[in-house]
């Protein structure tokens, strides 16, 4: 399947010039999944709602401020005949929910990560949330401050964070969207004499204020298919896995993002391998990347990997120009999940950190032993779509 007939040329562009206040609003009235953006009706990239709201950008700069060119790795791209198997690898990749799309070198439109998932929906029966969640799930109480659920979000490079009460009960969820929602609401509500000491109250503010409450949950056995539906009905990134008889107990997570994943799987010999973040990369290629982990888990054959997802994200703080990065590691295999994270200047060396922590991490997996059987049986179901 191609995305010919799924792609629109139903979007919203602005110019670089454009003021940022002008783009706020427009996300916060319309809601779109991003915004493509022009220099003199030459395309130049694609800023989404969660980069606009978590800028430090004040209302009157230009868009262009939010726009970083990498010489190493453009903005994300995808043909229109493109197929959907690639058009959710460069999803991914680009940690993007929606990729501009061309034809014949010129912008023709642009393809959602929604728009993917609809596509293939009727499909995805043949999988199950268990088959795609992420297991032992970030998590945080009620009471601990929204500082602490901007620390975690950005530790784990995650957009969600299921609450539990004193007694290890969900309770609620607390997104990216929701703090940077709280935020701006509060600063829009000050003078600017009032700032400093506001913004550290407002990260004392326990996460139960803002949180969404009830939760919408599903289980293991749940068909992809019906986690999507649901998510795509509610408008929501991700829901939250609980045991069948106790929708109280954190499970896991499972998200568009899992499921979009899971569509790049192919039965090739190589290891499939996912890179968020890729425009990141400075001394060290995705070949390299690829041929590290492979090593790793050749070590381990009783262990199948299935799958491996390589994040990094970039802080703020740099040593002689170049930036903290954070990488994280996270292979699936026929006996859940193992990780490793790490922190370096530079992506090679967060990777390297990350990628001993992994080793370290496989090494304490007790109890695995051979299923070639389960690859196998992903992969067939996987070959439908």
């Amino acid at each position: 399947m191609n995305i010919a007939d799924i792609a629109t040329q139903e979007y919203i562009e602005v110019d670089v010039g454009t003021r940022m206040g002008k783009v706020r609003s427009t996300f916060e009235n319309g809601n779109p999944k991003g915004i493509i953006v022009a220099d003199d009706g030459e395309y130049e990239g694609v800023i989404s709602e969660r980069e606009v709201l978590q800028s430090h950008v004040e209302d009157d700069a230009k868009v262009a401020a939010l726009i970083k060119p990498s010489r190493s790795a453009p903005a994300p791209r995808v043909s229109r005949d493109e197929d959907v198997r690639e058009t959710a690898r460069v999803l991914i990749e680009s940690n993007a929910k929606m990729a501009p799309v061309f034809e014949d070198g010129e912008l023709w439109g642009v393809i959602s990560s929604d728009a993917v998932l609809e596509a293939v929906l009727e499909n995805l029966n043949a999988l199950t949330v268990e088959d795609v969640y992420s297991a032992e799930p970030v998590t945080i109480a009620e009471d601990d401050g929204i500082g602490k659920a901007i620390n975690r979000l950005r530790e784990h490079g995650i957009s969600r964070i299921p609450v539990q009460n004193e007694n290890g009960y969900l309770t609620g969820v607390v997104t990216t969207h929701d703090i940077a929602d709280f935020v701006i609401r509060e600063n829009d509500r000050m003078t600017t004499g009032d700032r400093v000491g506001d913004n550290e109250r407002m990260l004392d503010v326990p996460v139960y204020d803002i949180m969404n409450s009830p939760v919408e949950t599903t289980t293991l056995d749940a068909t992809a298919e019906e986690a999507v539906e649901t998510m795509l009905e509610l408008d929501y990134g991700g829901l939250v896995v609980t045991p069948e008889d106790d929708d109280r107990i954190v499970t896991g997570v499972v998200t568009k993002t899992d499921v979009l994943r899971a569509l790049t799987f192919t039965e090739e010999e190589h290891m499939d391998v996912q890179i968020t973040n890729i425009s990141l990369l400075d001394t060290i290629s995705r070949e390299s990347i690829v041929e590290s982990i492979t090593e790793v888990a050749d070590k381990y054959a009783e262990m199948q990997v299935m799958h491996a997802h390589v994040r990094f994200k970039e802080h703020k703080e740099k040593l002689r120009g170049t930036p903290l990065i954070h990488c994280q590691i996270r292979l699936r295999t026929n006996k859940g999940q193992v990780a490793g994270t790490g922190e370096g200047y530079g992506a090679e060396n967060a990777f390297r950190v990350a990628l001993d922590k992994l080793e370290r991490n496989v090494l304490e997996v007790k109890g695995v032993t051979s299923d070639q059987e389960y690859r196998g049986q992903l992969l067939r179901k996987l070959n439908e779509l």
